[in-house]
């Protein structure tokens, strides 16, 4: 049992995948905060968490309220006197096409898997640093890392958590706080009628949340990306091609665009330690050789 004594929250835990994390969570050793926005469904996974002998308690908040969500916070302290683990789950769908899609359909699932993420990380984060421990999950997704037709605005929320993730983990470093994100693949209320029934037959919730566990326990990593469904773990980076210079010459754009094959050339890519690497290497690279081709 990786994570005894240790203390964890899991957002949107009523139900689908956050139920499983929380199971999986209390059953490797964690007191377990099983949040969701209706108290029924809470009550229901902290009481089959409790019946198999492991300790949980139900808490009722929207993640997109501030101040429900610093209450929930507080009561885990009184209850437990720390908080060593906060998966980010809870999410909402609200698929069309881009140009079908409202302006208040995106603001709402940015609000809720983005700020929603941010403001409960935000609830924990002071208590993390002050005690020198913590781990965090953002739950990212395929659709933001590649794309899927019909979800932009699921799309970007899940992408911009890849970049709070990343930024997250350099400032927590110091404080032995690391940050990863996992995107499953999972049949739940949220997946139905987006995949075939013969993929979602496999795809049981439960065989992503052992994941967690890579993500969470005393030597996780931190920055990782890992992709998991139907008992499969696969890690997704975002990497840098060593590119091409070409330089003020007065044709630059036109170079660009036939320098694009050169500069898009994937060998010897890397995944950079943080964002200001890509400066540093573009203003190494202003020394070497340049990429000019004469035009057709």
């Amino acid at each position: 049992m990786l994570l005894n004594g240790r203390v964890a929250i899991v957002t949107g835990a009523g139900g689908g995948l956050g139920r499983t994390h929380a199971m999986f969570l209390a059953r490797q050793g964690a007191q377990v905060v099983v949040n969701d926005l209706t108290q029924d469904a809470a009550d229901r996974v902290a009481t089959e968490i409790v019946s198999e002998g492991f300790e949980a308690i139900a808490i009722t908040a929207s993640v997109t309220d501030e101040a429900a969500i610093a209450a929930m916070v507080r009561q885990t302290i009184d209850r437990w006197g720390r908080i060593d683990i906060l998966v980010n789950n809870a999410g909402i769908l609200r698929d069309k096409s881009f140009t079908k899609m409202s302006l208040d359909d995106f603001r709402m699932v940015v609000n809720v898997h983005l700020m929603g993420a941010a403001m409960s990380t935000k609830a924990v984060w002071d208590i993390m640093r002050e005690q020198r421990y913590g781990r965090l999950v953002m739950t990212t997704s395929s659709s933001g890392l590649y794309g899927n037709f019909g979800q932009a605005n699921y799309g970007a929320a899940k992408m911009a958590l890849v970049g709070l993730m990343q930024t997250l983990a350099l400032e927590g470093e110091k404080y032995n706080i690391r940050v990863n994100c996992l995107a499953p693949t999972a049949a739940t209320g949220m997946t139905r009628g987006v995949l075939p029934d013969s993929s979602l037959a496999l795809l049981d919730p439960s065989l992503v949340s052992p994941g967690l566990l890579a993500l969470v326990h005393e030597d996780a990593p931190t920055r990782a990306i890992l992709c998991a469904g139907a008992g499969h773990f696969s890690r997704a980076h975002v990497t840098l091609s060593r590119g091409q210079y070409i330089g003020a010459v007065p044709d630059a754009g036109e170079q660009v665009i036939r320098c694009w094959e050169e500069i898009s050339d994937r060998t010897g890519d890397v995944v950079p330690g943080y964002g200001f690497a890509q400066a540093e290497r573009e203003v190494a690279s202003a020394q070497g050789e340049k990429c000019i081709k004469a035009s057709p």
